[in-house]
């Protein structure tokens, strides 16, 4: 039975829709980007963001990665990932959300070896609390950023195979925008994502949480870097059909507002969480639907 032959299992519309409230409560930049895309589409890609979210929380719970509890946490990661897997294959579940995504994953054509890249990068941050260069964490997020673009690529339905590498940079560029915007947080998981040569070569010191001058000139510095990883992204815009072009338009502008926020913050990152407000979202999801992706991020301030 081909997968688009698959039966409908009635479990399904509730996973969906579990799937979608995920989303627009974690992934409002997805959920709003998604608004531009057919609802099979649109399902899609609530499915792939609510299973990376579940096992994600998994090891972000507070405490999760402490020495007490990772071995803990490690177990229920690999429970989770061994669970969806058993889905993927054919077996039964209780979970909706899985039931969902593992449909998706079929639908789609979604490569399996995506979510063992995935699931195995989840299980790094309970034993990895640091990188030293840009390489190594690059590493990283080959597993938890990059593998996501992959993710969503089938659900995208791309004209031309040349949309891979853009898709990896924009997975990649959403989390380095994470992992700037989350520095405090990220330091309460006992984590600092920013590569330790930067640090040194800025002394700057993140444990201090001040915005120091040294901290401000680190930030410019990884700013500019993750705004080149934009620019390798959008060459894949006109590589989707128009309504993917859109959805992912809208959510590479909104992702990248992020940025101008840690700006507009003078990169005080500690205090201040830095957040693009729901009716911007709103306004730039609009915007795009009804020009188009091509109008550029200059035209929707």
């Amino acid at each position: 039975m081909s997968p688009s032959a698959a039966p409908w299992d009635p479990r399904l519309a509730v996973g969906y829709r579990r799937c979608a409230e995920i989303t627009r409560r974690h992934g409002t930049t997805y959920y709003w980007g998604a608004r531009l895309l057919p609802p099979e589409q649109r399902r899609h890609v609530h499915a792939v963001y609510a299973l990376c979210r579940l096992a994600d929380d998994i090891v972000d719970a507070p405490g999760a990665s402490t020495p007490q509890r990772a071995a803990t946490t490690g177990a229920a990661l690999q429970d989770f990932a061994a669970a969806f897997t058993g889905v993927l294959d054919g077996g039964p579940t209780s979970s909706p959300v899985l039931a969902a995504a593992a449909r998706t994953a079929r639908d789609c054509r979604i490569p399996p070896e995506c979510f063992d890249r995935f699931f195995r990068a989840m299980a790094q941050d309970l034993t990895t609390t640091a990188y030293e260069t840009w390489e190594d964490l690059l590493g990283y997020m080959d597993g938890s950023a990059a593998v996501i673009g992959e993710m969503m690529l089938p659900v995208l339905r791309p004209t031309d195979a040349r949309a891979l590498a853009p898709a990896r940079a924009l997975g990649l560029a959403f989390q380095l925008t994470n992992f700037l915007r989350d520095v405090g947080e990220d330091l309460d998981r006992g984590r600092c994502y920013l590569p330790q040569e930067d640090l040194r070569r800025f002394g700057a010191e993140p444990a201090r949480r001040e915005p120091t001058a040294a901290w401000r000139e680190l930030m410019r510095f990884e700013v500019a870097r993750n705004r080149r990883l934009y620019r390798e992204a959008d060459a894949g815009i006109p590589l989707l059909p128009p309504a993917s072009a859109r959805c992912v338009a809208t959510a590479r502008v909104l992702y990248a507002r992020i940025l101008d926020r840690i700006e507009a913050n003078c990169y005080d990152v500690f205090t201040t969480r830095a957040r693009v407000p729901l009716w911007r979202k709103a306004a730039v999801s609009a915007r795009i639907l009804a020009l188009g992706p091509s109008t550029g991020e200059a035209g929707m301030a």
